[in-house]
């Protein structure tokens, strides 16, 4: 494809893009299609020949769309926000279109400043600290992964340049709730910390926020076992309630034992813009790393993640490694962003954010975030007041954890009413929910935050909520509506995740 055509098909695309944003209000919410049905209508072998842009087009109208559940819709409710903001797709065109590639500082200096330049704005104006210092991860998943490597490398003092974890005398010991992400297990496995070596600490009945007596008990248990506590995971918005670990009170109690404190924000990140949220972040600042999702709810496209460390030097010490033919002249006079996480090429990411807020400015990010909270707590207010609803728990953000409790339905029956009913929703096209176990019980996860949505949506949803729960029996099969997955809301929508916290 040459410039000029590449020009013409270009405007075309943006075009297509801008049509289909506008309509999305009109389309279903939840993806249209059953397993297999998108790989069916696709040829079963590559083409020979270059074939008309028109005919790709009416493919990605044709074939993609129905498969895709339309997270910019005012009426994405599940998982968590995943906006995708057309200033931020500006940026992310701008990072496809230059075509940088970014493995050290000489292959694009341009790159590794402005991301230094655009970690340094958004630590600013969440009110962090300058003691961090960030890189763009794609997704807080691997920032996790990352810093449990770092956690590993300072318990077992350097241990990867020797012997690795066979050689040490003693176990390492990753401490998290049961409320984290599941990407926290993954990444304690992949560590190699190993599962006998993951404790899950206990959580208050009430907030479902980590329990750090518990987390001293479990401390102090294994260290008396001759077990060494190595990072304690404390996650700020857990998934399914987004309730917030007491992060001052946990780097105390980690203190104690020399671990690492790993911050989770992963959705929850985006509350720090608001100053009148950061009571909730107490104690980020004496963490060791924080890593917290751009690409959730402030509104950035995928992949865009941030992880803040305080201790730099270590973590190029973990993750460096230098091949002669990419050493240079500058080495020491630059960041080397090849050294602060698991690949050695990059995208020019930082321009999605670049163009986010500059074109968007962080004060319209802050007048949305404000706008779902309050969304949030009047629907909260709703359900409270209605006879046979409950709020399950605290409404700390924006999630709002909910059960329908018809008189006299307990245990299973109500499982299955909560899953037929909520499956109703997502199947009217209207509305998409997400269901998540918690104490052992299926509830339904109303995660407000698409940029589209305003208050007009959130009372329509309400209504259709009433109207379906109260129509359905229970005796629908789970399961049974487009586009639902009952497993654990913890899997993150669009990052290994569709990631979470």
């Amino acid at each position: 494809m040459t410039p000029e055509e590449f020009r013409t098909a270009g405007h075309a695309l943006i075009d297509w893009i801008a049509d289909h944003r506008a309509r999305v209000p009109d389309l279903p919410v939840a993806a249209q299609v059953r397993p297999g049905e998108v790989r069916a209508a696709l040829p079963a072998h590559p083409p020979t020949a270059p074939e008309a842009f028109d005919e790709v087009l009416a493919d990605l109208e044709a074939v993609v769309v129905p498969g895709v559940t339309q997270t910019q819709h005012p009426g994405f409710y599940g998982w968590f926000p995943s906006n995708a903001g057309l200033a931020s797709v500006l940026g992310d065109l701008a990072s496809g279109g230059l075509g940088a590639l970014g493995i050290t500082w000489q292959s694009a200096p341009a790159l590794t400043e402005l991301e230094q330049v655009l970690t340094d704005w958004l630590r600013e104006l969440c009110g962090l600290s300058p003691h961090w210092r960030g890189a763009i991860q794609d997704t807080a998943s691997t920032g996790c992964l990352v810093a449990l490597l770092a956690a590993r490398e300072r318990a077992g003092d350097g241990c990867e340049h020797r012997g690795g974890l066979q050689a040490l005398q003693a176990p390492l010991v990753v401490y998290t709730s049961p409320e984290a992400h599941s990407s926290v297990a993954k990444g304690a496995l992949l560590a190699g910390f190993g599962a006998d070596n993951l404790r899950q600490v206990a959580v208050d009945p009430a907030t479902y926020a980590m329990d750090t007596q518990d987390l001293r008990h479990a401390m102090a248990e294994d260290a008396a076992a001759g077990r060494v506590p190595a990072a304690v995971v404390a996650t700020v918005g857990t998934t399914a309630t987004t309730a917030m670990d007491p992060v001052r009170a946990v780097v105390e109690v980690a203190r104690e034992h020399g671990a690492w404190v790993h911050v989770d924000a992963a959705m929850a990140g985006s509350a720090m813009l608001l100053p009148e949220m950061r009571h909730l972040f107490d104690g980020v600042d004496s963490a060791d790393s924080l890593a917290w999702n751009p690409h959730k709810w402030m509104g950035t496209v995928l992949d865009t993640s941030l992880l803040y460390v305080r201790d730099v030097d270590h973590l190029v010490s973990v993750m460096s490694t230098t091949p002669s033919y990419l050493q240079a002249a500058t080495d020491e006079q630059v960041v080397q962003y090849k050294d602060w996480g698991i690949p050695l090429g990059r995208r020019f990411r930082a321009l999605k954010l670049w163009f986010q807020l500059r074109l968007d400015g962080v004060e319209s990010v802050r007048h949305r975030l404000r706008r779902d909270l309050a969304n949030a707590r009047w629907l909260a207010a709703q359900v409270e007041a209605e006879p046979g609803w409950r709020v399950l728990a605290p409404v700390t953000l924006q999630t709002v954890c909910i059960r329908h409790e018809p008189e006299g339905l307990t245990g299973d029956a109500l499982d299955a009413h909560t899953l037929a009913w909520v499956d109703a929703v997502n199947a009217t096209g209207r509305a998409f929910l997400g269901a998540s176990r918690l104490e052992g019980r299926w509830m339904v996860r109303v995660s407000i935050g698409a940029e589209a949505t305003e208050r007009g949506h959130v009372e329509q949803l309400w209504q259709l909520l009433r109207e379906t729960a109260s129509g359905s029996s229970g005796s629908e099969r789970p399961g049974q509506g487009l586009g639902v997955d009952h497993g654990e809301a913890g899997d993150r929508a669009g990052e290994d995740d569709v990631e979470t916290p």
